[in-house]
């Protein structure tokens, strides 16, 4: 059985939602990403490509793949990125959508927040 799915997200396009629970502490979706990436070959991508960008270190970035590419961002996430993984900062319920803070991840996009958190800041600026 697979842990997640991808569906419709109420919060943006696509997302990742649990299809068992998860334990704080345990890995839900460890990364296969398509292609690691430096700075400089960023450039050559289509913007449609540059969404799914995630920063590993310094100057190296991974072109994100199915369905870690469909986690959505959340002021008040469930999971934080840890060695190239998404793990559950707290339980997480079989049907909730698998949600990460892009702001701490240090992602490379500037966007308006649209979580709709108690919690939201508005615009997340990396």
């Amino acid at each position: 059985m697979k842990s997640v799915v991808v569906k419709k997200s109420k919060i943006s396009g696509k997302g990742v939602f649990a299809s068992r629970d998860f334990k704080k502490g345990e890995i839900v979706l460890r990364w296969r990403p398509k292609k690691i990436l430096t700075g400089k070959e960023i450039a050559g991508l289509s913007p449609k490509e540059k969404t799914y960008i995630a920063r590993l270190d310094k100057n190296e970035y991974a072109l994100m793949s199915f369905p870690e590419k469909y986690v959505n961002h959340s002021c008040d996430s469930n999971t934080r990125v840890k060695n190239g993984s998404d793990v559950a900062v707290r339980d997480i319920k079989k049907g909730e959508e698998i949600l990460s803070d892009y702001a701490k991840a240090g992602e490379l996009n500037n966007f308006a927040c649209k979580c709709h958190s108690k919690n939201c800041v508005g615009v997340i600026k990396n």
